[in-house]
């Protein structure tokens, strides 16, 4: 159960994976529901059997971001939407990749903040719930995501700076690889986002939605800063160790 100070939450990127099971819990809760994507049909299917709000909106379009965003009056903003162009590396990205996934995964989630927290700090209530990456957190072989997801986590740190004595909470949530349609939309070879997806159990959804839940569920003196999650055959970080045979050693 949320904090019952909270009375209403704006998810993004709703429609599916995280989002989409985020926003079922938050159908549980007793709060209203402003859920948000580019692509609604999923969303206005479950609303006949759910009442809450959709919001229609292109990330990439700055100007409906503050049009539509600035307008509506939330305590809790979950950003979530995200894609994975580029996750193969900076050398592997074309220059599109790096265009189109900087905007949705680093801009977008500061213009919806600059749009939704000024009423947070007016209302002296709120809280942020960004979604980070442990590929935010290790060095890994993804310079484009990875140094994207790494500028969310810094975001996340100066933004509890910024919002000091203002009662408006901060949490990051990092989780590992997680099943949902990262790898077919990081990846255009079918044959790379089967391998993307595999290797070892991952995550499911609703294990980060569980997550989110229990940050904006403790008592308001206390705050969930980050939260990593990897999935049990997963170790995030460090470089693989692979045997060389050294001529000068043998």
């Amino acid at each position: 159960m949320i904090n019952k100070i909270y009375k209403s939450v704006l998810i993004t990127g709703a429609s599916s994976g995280i989002g989409l099971e985020t926003l079922k819990r938050f159908l549980k809760e007793n709060v209203k529901v402003y859920a948000l994507d580019k692509h609604v049909s999923i969303l206005e299917k479950l609303k006949k059997k759910y009442k809450f709000e959709i919001i229609q909106i292109d990330l990439f379009d700055t100007d409906q971001i503050y049009k539509k965003l600035s307008k509506v009056k939330v305590d809790i903003v979950v950003c979530n939407a995200g894609i994975g162009r580029g996750a193969e590396g900076i050398l592997k990205a074309s220059r599109q990749d790096i265009e189109l996934s900087t905007r949705l995964n680093v801009e977008s989630y500061l213009h919806t903040l600059k749009a939704i927290v000024p009423g947070m700090i007016k209302r002296r209530k709120g809280h942020v719930v960004l979604m980070g990456s442990l590929a935010g957190l290790y060095p890994q072989m993804s310079t484009v995501y990875g140094g994207q997801k790494g500028a969310i986590h810094r975001i996340a740190q100066s933004l509890r700076i910024e919002l000091s004595g203002s009662r408006v909470k901060v949490s990051e949530i990092c989780p590992g690889r997680t099943k949902t349609n990262f790898g077919k939309a990081a990846f255009t070879d079918k044959n790379k986002a089967k391998k993307f997806m595999s290797g070892f159990t991952l995550l499911e959804p609703r294990d980060i939605a569980d997550a989110i839940m229990f940050a904006v569920s403790v008592r308001w003196r206390s705050n969930i800063s980050t939260i990593e999650i990897s999935g049990t055959e997963q170790s995030p970080g460090g470089v693989p160790i692979i045997p060389v045979k050294d001529p000068i050693l043998s």
